[in-house]
Formats: structure tokens, sequence, C-alpha cells
């Protein structure tokens, strides 16, 4: 029973995979007709990375490894409650601030100094809502930074 893991969790993430991207079709096409790029396309996309890697996932399994303890697994737990926060808190924050958070806190849990952590989350956040925004006309959460 060797890398039964992986395969468990490549086929879970098959699951999620597909359901996901079938629900990123099922968005309104939005009103002046269908554009190339719409809201269903980021999601779409990454439908499509996780299904390639769970499929590897289940076709080459890395070998078991141990859980890892201690630090490590404080520190794991530690990102998947940042991430978790992340997603709470990004509506009412705001995407700008919320990923500059985010990042920062976790490239800080990296080693990162707290300075550069910063830095490197506010330089991430505007230039994914840049990209987002302006550049796909994929609307963010603005949060605190809405100009009314």
């Amino acid at each position: 029973m060797t890398c039964l893991g992986d395969r468990i969790l490549g086929i879970g993430l098959l699951v999620l995979a597909v359901a996901y991207g079938w629900a990123a079709q099922q968005w309104p096409e939005p009103f002046g007709g269908a554009e190339a790029v719409g809201p269903e396309t980021f999601p779409t996309i990454l439908a499509v990375v996780l299904a390639v890697s769970s499929l590897y996932l289940i076709v080459k399994p890395d070998p078991d490894t141990d859980w890892p303890w201690g630090r490590t697994a404080g520190e794991l737990l530690l990102a998947v409650g940042i991430l978790v926060l992340y997603a709470l808190l990004m509506e009412s924050l705001g995407f700008a601030i919320a990923t500059t958070g985010a990042v920062g806190a976790l490239c800080w849990r990296m080693g990162a100094r707290p300075q550069m952590a910063l830095l490197v989350g506010l330089i991430s956040a505007v230039v994914v809502f840049v990209t987002f925004n302006y550049g796909l006309s994929l609307a963010l959460p603005a949060g605190l930074l809405e100009i009314e």
C-alpha cells in the first residue's frame, strides 16, 4: 500500500477540479455577448492546472513519508490559518489589503525579514490587482479602499 495517500489525494483533487471547472462554466454570458476573456476564464485555467496536477499524483505518486510533527506541523497549521483568515477578510478589507497581509505573513514565516516580506506582499497585491482589474477587466473586491 505504498503511495496510497498521494493517489487518494489525487482522486479527491481531480473530483474537485472537475466540479470547479463545471461551476466556472455556469457563469451567465456577460451583457453584450460572449467575450474571449470572461468571468469563467481564470477559474477554468485553475481547474485545468488542478486536474493535470491531480492526474500526476495518481499516476506517479511519491513514496509514503511520515507526517511532520513539532515545529513543521505548527508552521503548516499557521499557514493554513493565514489562508483561511485571508479568505474570510478579503471581502471586508479588500483584495489589496488582505493579499498584502497574507503574502507578507507567509513570506515572513518562510524566513524573510518583516520589512521585505511586507514589501513583497504589497508588490504582489498591486501587480495582481492591476492585472485583474485593468488587464483582464475582472473586478476584485476593493473593501476599505473603495471610493464612493
